[in-house]
């Protein structure tokens, strides 16, 4: 039984070596034994230079950003009150995108996207419904989403 053993370690360990041999088909003498050389398709810088291009048009055109108007819903320091505010907006007003910041030590909630100050008004006067503490208009940094036609989005078809 234990001859049976030794002939199959030794077996084991012939195997387990020529695994690890590697021959050079090449005829060439390598630099280094452990040296992988790969060969890669020089297209292939030119697909991921196109595509970091097409990405920062794309997040370029989903950032743009102009003076307008926001709704100021909550200023408060409960983090609980100010996620409730935010999610009343959004039940309420699914059309209108909210925010909430953070500064130390308030929690702020804004809504909307306003360009022009009437149309902030007019959501202001349907949301004090909601908010009877008040809700009152400021002028913000808005996001504007990219027209259909691009810049001008005075073209009509």
């Amino acid at each position: 039984m234990t001859h049976m053993k030794f002939i199959f370690a030794f077996a084991a360990f012939i195997i387990s070596i020529s695994c690890f041999a590697q021959q050079d088909t090449s005829g060439k003498e390598p630099v280094d034994s452990n040296a992988v050389i790969v060969h890669k398709d020089p297209r292939l810088d030119l697909l991921v230079k196109k595509q970091a291009n097409i990405n920062e048009v794309t997040s370029r055109d989903g950032r743009r950003t102009d003076k307008g108007f926001r709704l100021m819903i909550i200023s408060t320091n409960n983090r609980d009150e100010a996620l409730a505010a935010k999610t009343k907006v959004y039940t309420f007003f699914p059309d209108l995108k909210a925010y909430m910041w953070y500064q130390s030590p308030y929690f702020r909630v804004k809504a909307g996207n306003f360009k022009d100050r009437k149309d902030a008004e007019a959501y202001q006067k349907r949301l004090n419904s909601y908010f009877p503490k008040g809700v009152f208009i400021m002028k913000d940094i808005i996001e504007v989403k990219p027209g259909k036609y691009g810049e001008n989005d005075d073209i009509t078809p």
